[in-house]
């Protein structure tokens, strides 16, 4: 085989690559809506527990608009059958809306709702929604052109936030239930119409569906992006004191019927002025970084949220099933401070840095108030302090 055979050959191969991946690309921010998958994750984690509210609205405006279209049959055409099914759809939509609004209020506590039952309510609404629409648009007149099915199946997802390939699935079942009903239950001269409607409203429902959804996420992402920037401390790289006070709130009401304990800790370093005025304030700044980064490892290794609240002291949160383990935790992170082994001439705890933890230990049901909890950590930070620092103090 000649060279430029092959030479032509690898050309064509990798061309033929090159346009694979231009439709895996295509297809991948399809998929994301432009986001990325990471950030498509994030955004849609908050997103989707998002439309439990959006689903308390949207049954809410279709139960009083069945209600209305119960009304209508009963008193012009004397006709039980339809308002039997125009009130079924209402009672559907009513019990939905009572449901979401408890878990509204769940959502409210901070606690999180099981993604399966979220599903199970969108497809729940979806085909009362549809069924309601094809019955209308089909059933109900089947000698007439069916403009109401189109305006519903565009708008029935709107207010929803799910990902494309759900929101194509739902929309393409949508149609072809729809257009099997119009060509066995409507004469030719009308279903004609009914199709090219249909097709019509999926074109749009598709584009401007994602669009919308695309739209909400990216603000959300900006919006994301915004608050990380203005929760994060600049120097050290961790949580600051606003997040931590927003973050302290969500600890106490996530878990508020569970008979665990909350854990506040409040951590000092030790003799850290001397350690400014001896080495100077550039090693003063570089040791608040290397334990920050220390601090954010405890966070990612072990779930225990961690925070910058002062100058040299920070804060933590966490929650446990066993009392006694607050101090074991207290205990581990001395040691982790202790065993960076940065120099501290100055110290009269130790020649190194070493850290005074004061844990305050509460249970979820006893209290929400974060000054009292706060007062509660600060004073057992004190204990420590007056015991010769370097040590943790558990208060109850």
């Amino acid at each position: 085989m000649s060279p430029m055979r092959n030479t032509n050959r690898a050309a064509q191969g990798a061309d033929g690559q090159n346009r694979n991946n231009g439709c895996f690309s295509i297809f991948t921010r399809w998929r994301y809506y432009r986001l990325g998958h990471d950030e498509y994750r994030i955004c849609m984690r908050t997103a989707f527990q998002g439309n439990i509210n959006s689903l308390r609205w949207v049954n809410l405006l279709f139960f009083v608009l069945a209600l209305i279209f119960s009304v209508s049959p009963i008193i012009m055409e004397k006709n039980l059958v339809k308002t039997g099914f125009y009130f079924e759809a209402a009672a559907i939509a009513l019990i939905l809306f009572i449901f979401t609004s408890h878990l509204r209020n769940k959502v409210k506590q901070g606690i999180q709702i099981n993604v399966g039952l979220i599903y199970a309510l969108i497809f729940i609404y979806y085909i009362n929604v549809i069924f309601f629409g094809m019955y209308l648009a089909v059933w109900a007149e089947p000698d007439k052109i069916a403009g109401s099915f189109v305006g519903i199946l565009i708008c029935v997802l709107y207010l929803l936030n799910i990902s494309p390939v759900l929101y194509l699935g739902l929309t393409f079942t949508t149609v072809t239930l729809y257009i099997a009903a119009i060509i066995n239950f409507k004469i030719p001269s009308v279903w004609n119409y009914d199709i090219q409607n249909s097709l019509f409203a999926t074109a749009m429902s598709l584009i401007f569906g994602w669009q919308i959804i695309m739209n909400r996420l990216t603000m959300m992402s900006s919006t994301n992006k915004l608050k990380d920037e203005n929760t994060i401390d600049e120097l050290t790289k961790m949580k600051n004191r606003r997040d931590f006070t927003r973050t302290f709130q969500r600890f106490i009401t996530s878990h508020r019927q569970s008979d665990n304990f909350l854990c506040i800790a409040l951590v000092d370093i030790d003799y850290f002025k001397n350690f400014n005025d001896h080495y100077g304030h550039p090693q003063g700044d570089e040791c608040l970084r290397v334990i920050g980064r220390t601090l954010n490892d405890l966070q990612k290794n072990e779930g225990i949220y961690t925070a910058r609240v002062g100058g040299e002291e920070f804060a933590l949160l966490w929650h446990i099933e066993n009392e006694a383990d607050a101090e074991k935790i207290g205990l581990h992170v001395n040691q982790v401070i202790r065993d960076l082994k940065i120099p501290h001439e100055k110290s009269m705890a130790a020649p190194c840095i070493t850290v005074s933890i004061g844990i305050h230990l509460a249970k979820c049901s006893s209290s929400n108030d974060i000054d009292v909890l706060y007062k509660l950590a600060d004073n057992a930070l004190y204990s420590a302090k007056s015991n010769g620092r370097n040590c943790t103090v558990v208060s109850k």
